[in-house]
């Protein structure tokens, strides 16, 4: 079974996000920031990471480029999935080290879509 961090101030979107990505047979974890989410791969790096942009204490770019440059942080696939919509934060987002990125709202085909695409499924 895979492991994905799911990354999102919103207990609710984290919880939606959960319950989709359980269904596709993933073990799922939890992070309402990005200073959470770093502690959670210093303890064991996930193969996937559904990350937010906007959240209090780390940001999701924030997040990206620290992990990015951790041992190992190279391996997750990340799929960005906030509100940001405009090109720029797409750009800059893919140029970080994401490796896709998901508007919010979302569903489940959706998600398994994108994470079809960065060979999760």
């Amino acid at each position: 079974m895979k492991s994905c961090l799911v990354v999102d101030d919103s207990r609710v979107v984290r919880k939606v996000a959960r319950k989709i990505l359980e269904e596709l047979n993933f073990a799922c974890t939890e992070a309402e920031d990005g200073k959470q989410a770093m502690e959670a791969c210093a303890r064991q790096m996930p193969e996937a990471i559904l990350l937010d942009w906007n959240m209090p204490v780390m940001t999701g770019i924030e997040f990206l480029r620290r992990l990015r440059k951790m041992t190992g942080g190279d391996y997750p696939k990340v799929v960005f999935c906030t509100t940001e919509n405009d090109l720029a934060h797409i750009q800059e987002a893919l140029s970080a080290g994401a490796n896709e990125y998901i508007m919010k709202p979302f569903d489940s085909d959706i998600i398994q879509t994108k994470f079809q695409q960065v060979g999760l499924l």
